[in-house]
């Protein structure tokens, strides 16, 4: 499902205008986004948390040169459902 989309069936079901249902869906990623870049979690009860999960250093190798090379330890976002989620999908 695609953004696009998604503002489609929350303006079919609530019946507010497109516009306005794409302005609130555009601010909600937007606040995610900032949040994370923050280094603050987002909880959402009932549907999940996107969080930070921080990567250690590592060796990888570069197979076609025969070198090793570092990867510096990093921050990445993620989602973790929560478990009403989890068992709505499960079913």
């Amino acid at each position: 499902m695609t953004k696009a989309e998604i503002v489609n069936e929350v303006a079919k079901v609530t019946g507010i205008e497109k516009l306005k249902v794409q302005a609130v869906v555009e601010e909600f990623t937007k606040c995610v986004k900032d949040s994370i870049a923050k280094g603050e979690p987002v909880y959402l009860r009932g549907f999940g948390s996107f969080i930070i999960k921080h990567r250690a250093e590592k060796a990888a190798r570069n197979i076609t040169k025969n070198t090793t090379l570092t990867i510096p330890a990093h921050d990445i976002p993620a989602f973790k459902p929560a478990k009403v989620f989890v068992a709505s999908v499960k079913k």
